[in-house]
C-alpha cells in the first residue's frame, strides 16, 4: 500500500472527525460491517473447496431455498456484529424476528438490517453475489428492539452499503456524503479507496429487467421496454442493450460504475406480492446509495425513501437508476393510472410479446 492509499478506517476516522460530538460508535460499527463482509469473501473466495456448492436443504422465512453460504454469511453478520456493544438488535432477510444482542454482551444505540447474500443462486456458477447493509438508529428505551423498532422510513438510514464478492471484492458505502468505494487489497489484508465520490452518469442506453416476466408486467413497464427495444427508430431515437443478472449488488453496482437502469417492477405473477424486492435490507440501502450518486429510486409511482414499513421482510416494486429514466417510468406510471396511456392498456397491446415485431 503506498502512502498516498486511504484504508476503509481511515475514510471512516476522516468523516468522524467532521462531527465534534461524535463518539466513534457509529465508525466501529462499520468496521464491524466491514469485518464480516471481509470474512465472507474469504468463504466465497474458495467456492466449491469450502464446501458451499448446491442446496442446504433449508428453506428461510420467504419461503426460499437456502443454499448453504445463505446460512453461514448470516451467521458471520451475526456473531461479528452482536459483542462489540454498538448494536441494539439486527434484521436478516434469514431470519423471522429481530435478532437480539445476547445477554452477555452490552447494547448499543443502532440497529443494522442485512442481506447476507444477495445473489446465491450464482453461486454455483461463479458469478457476482453481494451482502447488503443498512443502519437506523434504535429508539431510546427499547431493550430489546421490537419489530416496530425497524419500521422507519428510509430516508431515516444513517449509513448504508453493500459488498460486492466478484473478480474483487469491494466495499461500497455512504454516510450522506456522497458513494466510495473501496477494494479488498488481499495482500495487505483491508479495503482500500479507489473509487471515491462515484457518481451515476445522467444519460443511458442501458437497462436491466427480466424479460420472461413479461407476461406479467404492468402496461407503464411494457411500455417503457417496448420503446427502448424499437431503438433508433422508435421514440427514444437510440439503441439500448438490456441486461440481466440475477443479483441486485452487481445489478447496482455496474449502474453505478456506468450507468443505467434496474427495474424489478409491480406485476401480477403473484397477487399476494406487488413486489419482489425487501423494504428494510434491499430497496432502502441500494435506493440511499443511488440517490447519494445522484440518482433516483421509485416503485413506480413513490419515492422508496419516503416509505414507512409495516413489515420486517415487506416486498415492494424497485426502479432505480438513471434520473431521467426513472422519472420517465414514473411518468408512465402517472399516465395509466390517470387513464391517459389507452394505446398501451388496450388488450391487443397485452398480447403483443416485446421480443415479436409486427
Amino acid at each position: 500500500m503506498s502512502a498516498r492509499e486511504q484504508t476503509i478506517t481511515e475514510f471512516m476516522i476522516a468523516e468522524q472527525r467532521r462531527f465534534p460530538a461524535a463518539t466513534g460508535d457509529f465508525t466501529a460499527l462499520l468496521n464491524y460491517v466491514r469485518l464480516a463482509c471481509k470474512r465472507i469473501s474469504f468463504i466465497v473466495g474458495r467456492g466449491a473447496l469450502a464446501g458451499i456448492a448446491g442446496s442446504a436443504q433449508t428453506v428461510n422465512v420467504q419461503g426460499e431455498t437456502q443454499v448453504p453460504l445463505d446460512v453461514i454469511a448470516n451467521d458471520i453478520f451475526l456473531r461479528t456484529g452482536e459483542y462489540g456493544g454498538h448494536l441494539a438488535g439486527m434484521v436478516s432477510e434469514e431470519l423471522a424476528e429481530p435478532y437480539a444482542i445476547p445477554d452477555e454482551y452490552p447494547r448499543g444505540r443502532y440497529l443494522l438490517s442485512f442481506d447476507p447474500l444477495d445473489g446465491s443462486s450464482n453461486i454455483d456458477i461463479n458469478a457476482p453475489v453481494g451482502s447488503i447493509f443498512s443502519v437506523l438508529r434504535a429508539p431510546r428505551g427499547s431493550d430489546p428492539p421490537s419489530p416496530e423498532d425497524f419500521m422507519q422510513p428510509g430516508a431515516q438510514q444513517l449509513g448504508a452499503g453493500y459488498a460486492i464478492y466478484g473478480a474483487t471484492t469491494m466495499i461500497v458505502l455512504t454516510v450522506g456524503r456522497g458513494v466510495h468505494g473501496f477494494t479488498l487489497d488481499r495482500g495487505f489484508g483491508e479495503f482500500i479507496l479507489t473509487h471515491p465520490d462515484m457518481r451515476i452518469p445522467e444519460e443511458t442506453s442501458e437497462f436491466a429487467i427480466n424479460a420472461s416476466n413479461e407476461r406479467f408486467w404492468e402496461p407503464p413497464v411494457r411500455r417503457y421496454v417496448i420503446e427502448c427495444l424499437a431503438g433508433k427508430s422508435g421514440v427514444r431515437g437510440k439503441d439500448f442493450n438490456m441486461r440481466w443478472i440475477a443479483s441486485l449488488v452487481a445489478e447496482v453496482h455496474r449502474i453505478l460504475i456506468r450507468g443505467g437502469l434496474f427495474m424489478y417492477p409491480r406485476d401480477t405473477k403473484d397477487p399476494q406480492r406487488p413486489g419482489r424486492l425487501r423494504l428494510l435490507y434491499e430497496a432502502n440501502p441500494m435506493a440511499m446509495l443511488i440517490e447519494q450518486a445522484g440518482g433516483a429510486a421509485s416503485t413506480g409511482r413513490a419515492r422508496v425513501l419516503d416509505l414507512v414499513p409495516d413489515g420486517l421482510h415487506q416486498r415492494v416494486p424497485l426502479v432505480l437508476g438513471c434520473r431521467q429514466e426513472v422519472e420517465r417510468i414514473e411518468r408512465y406510471h402517472a399516465e395509466h393510472d390517470q387513464g391517459l396511456d389507452a394505446a398501451y392498456s388496450s388488450p391487443l397491446f397485452k398480447e403483443r410479446s416485446l421480443f415479436i415485431q409486427n
